[in-house]
């Protein structure tokens, strides 16, 4: 790390993952970083709040900053989201934009690519999702659309589930940030905490396990944690619905999803820690926890931040 430092061409920086929901940011994410630090759905508004991934390599940098889906807000909540997501417009000095290139372009697309326009930044356009093309010369039309929209330093069709073209993006990065040292430790891959790593896998196996049975109005807060030993940690959280009748779908029949829900969560859980783990999950109903500030504030669903190194 230290003759990377000494090089005069080393770069290093902060970087925007925008989009609409479902557009592949958190999969991206994780691809890069080489590590899951980041919940993957493909219910929309997954990720709540910003995640800073960091990639350290010879020649620079990267801080990847992963945003919530652009969306209209409708609570307090989602409120709190869009303000992560103009304020690491604001604050970063790349910004890569990933549409879904499966699906046509429609008013969501129009309203994140005026958020670009007014923040004004450098950016990259990535057309995701190119796996499920089956005719790839139909992103001839998208590309030529997206070239009239702003002015991007480059456009590149890329794969986050296959990792496709990762390598190709990740040296466009670097060259399209500013010389610098590096801002994070070498060893360092995320900024966020081992508890708040646990609550995204949680909630995950939540959406994933209840698919269109229940509103994704479900939140995951640690309660408590407890370093037993060295090789073994009890760690309590409680599952946050609006609804009785959530919390029942959530439970299941005889308490059968919830402990699936658990037992794939500790097995995740366990590979995060690297010991076992006692992962005891309970379910509270919490009317319209999604407008209680306090609550989003335990969350970790800020007013909106970007961390900096100073």
């Amino acid at each position: 790390m230290k003759q990377a430092v000494e090089t005069e061409s080393y770069r290093s920086g902060y970087v925007a993952l925008v989009g609409r929901p479902n557009a592949g940011k958190s999969t991206l994410l994780n691809h890069l970083v080489g590590q899951k630090i980041a919940a993957v759905s493909d219910k929309p508004q997954t990720t709540r709040f910003r995640i800073q991934g960091v990639i350290t390599r010879t020649d620079g940098q990267i801080v990847l900053v992963d945003t919530p889906g652009v969306h209209k807000p409708g609570f307090e909540m989602n409120r709190r989201m869009m303000a992560v997501v103009q304020d690491a417009l604001l604050g970063v000095d790349l910004v890569c934009l990933l549409c879904d290139a499966s699906v046509s372009t429609g008013s969501g697309d129009r309203f994140v690519l005026e958020l670009l326009r007014q923040s004004n930044k450098s950016a990259l356009l990535l057309l995701n999702k190119i796996d499920k093309l089956a005719d790839k010369t139909s992103l001839l039309p998208l590309i030529d659309w997206y070239r009239t929209q702003y002015d991007w330093r480059e456009v590149i069709p890329i794969s986050a589930l296959r990792g496709s073209m990762i390598d190709v993006l990740l040296n466009s990065i670097v060259k399209h940030l500013p010389a610098g040292e590096p801002l994070y430790p070498e060893d360092e891959l995320t900024d966020q905490s081992m508890r708040t790593l646990v609550t995204e896998i949680i909630r995950e196996k939540i959406l994933r396990t209840t698919g269109e049975e229940i509103p994704y109005v479900t939140a995951v807060i640690t309660e408590k944690w407890e370093e037993v030993r060295d090789d073994f940690t009890r760690i309590y959280c409680a599952i946050l619905v609006e609804r009785q009748s959530h919390k029942k779908i959530v439970i299941g029949k005889g308490a059968a999803r919830l402990k699936e829900i658990g037992t794939l969560a500790r097995q995740e859980v366990e590979h995060l820690l690297g010991h076992s783990c006692h992962l005891q999950l309970f379910v509270k109903v919490e009317d319209e926890w999604r407008n209680k500030s306090q609550l989003l504030d335990e969350m970790g669903i800020q007013k909106g931040w970007l961390k900096k190194t100073e």
